[in-house]
């Protein structure tokens, strides 16, 4: 994962594979940001061959956050730029896909040639990473019942295994 943060937008750039493991330091990031008074976000996926489904739950959890009101009436804008046909059609069959705004094309002129900066991943706990993809994935759930019959299995196991981990939680 890449980042640029300018002084409109931040650009996360995500090379190779979108996995559960990338996803914990993408939603650290995007917070952090947040944090910051950033509003519009550009996902650079030109070289994303492919999002999980922890992944795509945490991605699909701030598309909602963009979409809905806030109570600061700030506007948060998600974009994803230049995904590739089987992204898109994961987010579309998650019905997910209208949370986002999709663009094909260069990156904005603010960022390009401009230098990004490697993310540095954090080190999560098990427990962290069970947490992290319990949440995606029950986002994914919240947001289209459909995700149900396709999900509530892993839910289910890593609520059990959250349990395990935790005695009376």
């Amino acid at each position: 994962m890449w980042v640029f943060a300018g002084e409109r937008f931040a650009c996360i750039k995500i090379c190779g594979r979108a996995s559960f493991s990338s996803s914990i330091d993408f939603r650290t990031l995007v917070q952090e940001l947040q944090q910051k008074g950033y509003t519009y976000f550009v996902l650079d996926l030109s070289e994303c061959t492919l999002m999980d489904s922890t992944f795509l739950g945490v991605l699909a959890g701030f598309g909602l956050q963009s979409s809905s009101t806030r109570p600061d009436r700030t506007d948060i804008t998600l974009e994803l730029l230049n995904p590739n046909e089987r992204v898109t059609e994961l987010l579309e069959s998650l019905g997910v896909l209208q949370l986002f705004k999709l663009t094909q094309g260069p990156l904005p002129e603010a960022a390009d040639g401009t230098p990004t900066m490697p993310l540095a991943p954090c080190c999560p706990t098990k427990e962290e990473v069970t947490r992290a993809c319990l949440e995606a994935h029950q986002t994914l759930i919240q947001l289209n019942p459909q995700n149900a019959a396709k999900f509530k299995e892993v839910a289910t196991f890593l609520a059990e295994d959250l349990k395990k981990a935790k005695p009376g939680v």
